[in-house]
C-alpha cells in the first residue's frame, strides 16, 4: 500500500481527535454553570482516553498496513529476481549454444583449410610428376636416337644394364621401405605374438598352475567346510588369500589363486583342518598361521640348499628366502628354483672356460631371475625389480648389471652379464627344458609338412628341429633354381599366414640331380 494512503490515515485520526476535543470544550462551555468541576475532569479524561484509543488503532492499522505493503513488495521482488534468474539461464544456454556452434565452424575452417594444403601438395606434386616425365620423354627420345647407331649386341647389352640397375633401384626401395614398416610395427608386433603365446598356453597348463585340488574323505565334509551361514569358508579365505571354489566335483575342493605360496599355505591348512576334524573360525587362524610359519621355513630351507648346492656363502637371509619362493613358481612348465640353480652352474662353467671368477658368475645365474619372487604390485619387469632387489641386499653392481640385463634390456656391458644371459639361454632351451603338449607338437609338425607337399614338384617334406627348420625335396626337372627360390618364400608365406608357432620356422628347399652308371 502507499505511502501516502498511510499518511492520509494518520492525519484523519489526528484531526478525528481534535473535533472531539473542540465538542467536549463546547459542551463543557454550556453546561459550565449546571456541572460541577469534577464531571468536567472526568469528561475531559474520557475524551482523552477515547482519542488515544483512536490514534492507538490508528498507528496499530497504519502498521499493518505497512508490513502488508512490505509483504507484497518482497514477494513482487522475489517473482522479479525469479524471471531475471530464468532470463539469466536462457542467456547462458544460449550462449553456450553459440559458443558450440563457433567452435565447430573453426573445427570445419581448420578442416578445409587442411584439404586446401593437401590439395595444393597433390597439385605441386602433380605438376612435379608431369615435368619428370615430360624430361624422361625427353632423355628417351635422345637415347633412341643414340641407340639407333648401335648393333644388336650393344643396343641387347645396354637394355640388361639398364633393367639391372633398375631392378637394384626397386630392390632397395623395397628394402628401405620394409625397414621402415618393421620398425614402426614392432611394438604392435611384438604384443601380438605375447598374446598370442598367452592364448596357446591358456588352456590345461593355466589351470594347473593357477589352482590346487584337495581331495575330501566324503562330500559331507564341504558342508562342515563351508559352516554355517558361510563363516568357516569366508574366515579361510580372509585368512589365506586365496579362493575357494565348492562345486559339483566330487570329493575335492579347488584353491584358486595366482600366489602359488599363498595356494600352497591354504593347502596344507584345509588338509590338516580335514584330518583334524574341528573346523571353526578360531582354529582355522591359527593353523593357517602355523601353516604360514612351516611353508616360511621351507622356502628359507629351499633357498640355503640353493646357495649350498652352488658354494655360495654371505647370502643375505632376505634373497635366500625369495630364492625359496621360487620352488613353488615356475615359467613354461619349468620351476624357476631348479632353473636358477642350473642357470648358476652352467654360468660357472662358461666362466671357467672363460678364466673369470667362477663363484661370482654362479652367484649372478642364481639370482637372475630373483624378481619372479616379488609379488605382481611392485612394477617393472622381474630383471628390473630382482635387479633393484639385489642391490638393496647388498650385491655388487656387477652382479646387480647382469640380473638387469639377462633380457638383453639395458644391453649387457660386462662379461658376466654376457655369461648369465648366455646361460638363461641354454637352460630354457635345452630338450625337454620347456613344456609343450605331444598332441599339439605333433600335430603342429604334420601340419607344416602337409603345406610343404601341397605344392608341385615337392618330392618329400621333413620337419625338424622340433619344428624350427622344414627340409623340402624337389624333382630337379620340374623345379628350377629360380622357382626354388620363390617356392621357399610361398611355403614360408603360407606357413605365417595358417599357422601358430614360438620362435621361427626356417624353410630349405633342395633341388638336385642325380647321374648313375653300372660297371660291367
Amino acid at each position: 500500500m502507499p505511502w501516502t494512503l498511510i499518511i492520509a490515515i494518520a492525519l484523519g485520526a489526528l484531526a478525528l481527535g481534535l473535533l472531539v476535543g473542540v465538542t467536549i470544550q463546547r459542551a463543557m462551555a454550556r453546561q459550565k454553570d449546571g456541572s460541577s468541576e469534577e464531571q468536567a475532569t472526568e469528561v475531559l479524561e474520557a475524551a482523552r482516553t477515547e482519542a488515544k484509543t483512536i490514534k492507538r488503532n490508528a498507528e496499530l492499522e497504519a502498521k499493518e498496513l505497512q508490513l502488508q505493503a512490505r509483504a507484497n513488495a518482497e514477494t513482487e521482488n522475489k517473482e522479479r529476481l525469479a524471471e531475471l534468474q530464468q532470463q539469466r539461464d536462457r542467456l547462458l544456454k544460449r550462449e553456450e549454444g553459440m559458443e558450440n556452434q563457433s567452435t565447430l565452424l573453426t573445427e570445419k575452417e581448420l578442416g578445409l583449410q587442411r584439404k586446401d594444403e593437401e590439395l595444393g601438395k597433390r597439385e605441386q606434386a602433380a605438376e612435379s610428376s608431369a615435368k619428370s616425365a615430360q624430361e624422361a620423354v625427353a632423355k628417351a627420345d635422345e637415347r633412341l636416337q643414340e641407340l639407333a647407331q648401335m648393333t644388336t649386341e650393344q643396343a641387347r647389352d645396354l637394355l640388361i644394364e639398364r633393367i639391372r640397375d633398375d631392378a637394384k633401384k626397386a630392390a632397395a626401395a623395397e628394402v628401405r621401405r620394409i625397414e621402415e614398416e618393421t620398425e614402426a610395427q614392432a611394438k604392435e608386433r611384438s604384443t601380438t605374438i605375447i598374446a598370442t603365446a598367452i592364448q596357446r598356453y591358456a588352456s590345461d597348463f593355466v589351470s594347473e598352475r593357477t589352482v590346487s585340488v584337495v581331495q575330501l574323505p566324503s562330500n559331507d565334509m564341504k558342508g562342515r567346510i563351508i559352516g554355517r551361514e558361510g563363516r568357516n569358508i569366508r574366515a579361510l579365505e580372509a585368512a589365506t588369500g586365496v579362493d575357494l571354489i565348492i562345486d559339483d566335483t566330487p570329493e575335492a575342493v579347488i584353491l584358486s589363486c595366482f600366489n602359488p605360496v599363498r595356494r600352497e599355505v591354504a593347502r596344507l591348512a584345509l588338509t590338516k583342518l580335514i584330518a583334524d576334524g574341528r573346523i571353526h573360525p578360531s582354529r582355522i587362524e591359527e593353523v593357517v598361521g602355523r601353516c604360514t610359519d612351516d611353508v616360511a621355513d621351507d622356502c628359507r630351507e629351499a633357498g640355503e640348499q640353493a646357495v649350498f648346492d652352488l658354494g655360495l656363502h654371505r647370502v643375505n637371509g632376505e634373497l635366500v628366502r625369495a630364492l625359496g619362493e621360487l620352488k613353488f613358481r615356475s615359467s613354461y612348465a619349468q620351476n624357476l628354483l631348479q632353473h636358477s640353480v642350473e642357470v648358476g652352474f652352467v654360468a660357472g662353467a662358461i666362466a671357467a672356460e672363460l678364466g673369470t671368477s667362477i663363484k661370482q658368475a654362479r652367484r649372478a645365474g642364481l639370482l637372475h631371475d630373483i624378481g619372479k619372487a616379488v609379488p605382481h604390485e611392485v612394477e617393472g619387469t622381474h630383471a628390473e625389480v630382482g635387479a633393484h632387489l639385489a642391490k638393496r641386499h647388498g650385491e655388487s653392481a656387477k652382479i646387480v648389471q647382469a640380473i638387469a640385463a639377462h633380457h638383453g634390456n639395458p644391453e649387457p656391458t660386462t662379461l658376466l652379464a654376457h655369461i648369465v644371459a648366455a646361460a638363461n639361454q641354454l637352460s630354457a632351451r635345452r630338450p625337454g627344458a620347456r613344456r609343450d603338449k605331444l598332441q599339439a607338437y605333433v600335430q603342429r609338425l604334420h601340419d607344416l609338412e602337409t603345406i610343404c607337399t601341397g605344392y608341385a614338384g615337392v618330392r618329400k617334406a621333413w620337419a625338424i628341429q622340433a619344428g624350427r627348420e622344414i627340409r623340402v625335396i624337389v624333382e630337379n626337372t620340374e623345379v628350377s633354381d629360380d622357382m626354388a627360390v620363390m617356392l621357399s618364400k610361398d611355403i614360408a608365406k603360407q606357413v605365417e599366414d595358417e599357422m601358430s608357432y614360438p620362435g621361427q620356422v626356417k624353410v630349405c628347399v633342395i633341388r638336385e640331380s642325380r647321374a648313375s652308371d653300372t660297371a660291367r
